[in-house]
């Protein structure tokens, strides 16, 4: 079994360093995925309620044999445009919400609950914040955190909150580094999880100075790119449906990236989105 590198959070909480996600996996291959990532020696799993695959992610867990305990679980609230997030029904919003994905995953608590979008333009996510410290508070959500929040929002939490989010999960990838955010941050205490951690659609891994680094390695692109998360000390967490590539994306122990490795990785950023700007991105 692979021996993956763990991040404290900020709450004391223990998280490993590399993780297995779901997105776009439909429910009926979600067990099978997971159940495969697991056997690999994934002990960390990132759903969300609006991946409509919590339920064959929870057949995975139960079905896996590994204790509860050593599993680290993730879920996300979809704060929907067709849900008032203002006030007692917000909070009675949020906390529905959450029990449906606890019912779900078949699960007493999960070791992480997220906003999955801060939807700026609404003004909401404060009022959704203090029913997470709810959640955090008894226990059910172990730790709390966000996804896609940018520095003001995150600055309206910590003005308001003395529960200060155990992480943030965000895109990024060689092409799109988040290096400010990423101080952000690390000036507060807040982690940072990278979603599409191998970028999308392969031109990222076809990148000629990834297969020049992966070629002195003797490993592959993906596998570079998973250890350049790694010592940029990010949490990632990628996905697949394929066996091979599963057990491939574990399997970034035994090697370091050097200096010259490092900054011809830096060289390829170019800004790059993969999704949508958190700023602006609203789906009503």
């Amino acid at each position: 079994m692979s021996t993956i590198p763990t991040v404290t959070l900020n709450n004391g909480a223990v998280i490993p360093q590399l993780g297995f996600g779901v997105w776009q996996v439909p429910d009926a291959e979600a067990a099978p995925a997971v159940g495969a990532a697991i056997e690999a020696g994934y002990r960390s799993i990132d759903t969300a309620s609006v991946y409509e695959n919590e339920t064959g992610t929870g057949t995975a867990i139960a079905e896996s044999g590994v204790a509860r305990e050593e599993l680290f679980v993730t879920t996300k609230l979809w704060n929907s445009g067709t849900v008032d997030w203002s006030g007692r029904r917000g909070r009675d919003a949020v906390l529905r919400a959450f029990d449906e994905s606890l019912a779900k995953l078949g699960l007493d608590h999960v070791d992480l609950y997220l906003i999955h979008w801060p939807r700026p333009v609404h003004g909401t996510f404060g009022n959704v914040w203090k029913a997470f410290e709810e959640l955090a508070a008894d226990g059910r959500a172990r730790s709390v955190g966000v996804s896609n929040f940018g520095p003001q929002q995150l600055e309206v939490l910590l003005q308001e909150s003395a529960v200060v989010p155990v992480l943030n999960q965000v895109e990024l990838h060689p092409y799109f580094p988040q290096r400010e955010l990423r101080a952000f941050h690390d000036e507060h205490g807040i982690a940072t999880e990278a979603w599409s951690p191998l970028g999308q659609g392969g031109a990222l891994l076809g990148e000629p100075a990834l297969a020049r680094i992966a070629e002195k390695h003797g490993r592959t692109a993906a596998q570079v790119v998973l250890r350049w998360h790694l010592q940029s000390n990010v949490i990632a967490i990628p996905k697949s449906v394929t066996p091979s590539r599963i057990k491939e994306n574990i399997d970034v122990a035994g090697f370091e990236l050097d200096a010259d490795d490092l900054a011809a990785i830096d060289g390829i950023a170019n800004g790059g989105r993969i999704g949508p700007d958190p700023q602006s991105f609203d789906w009503n």
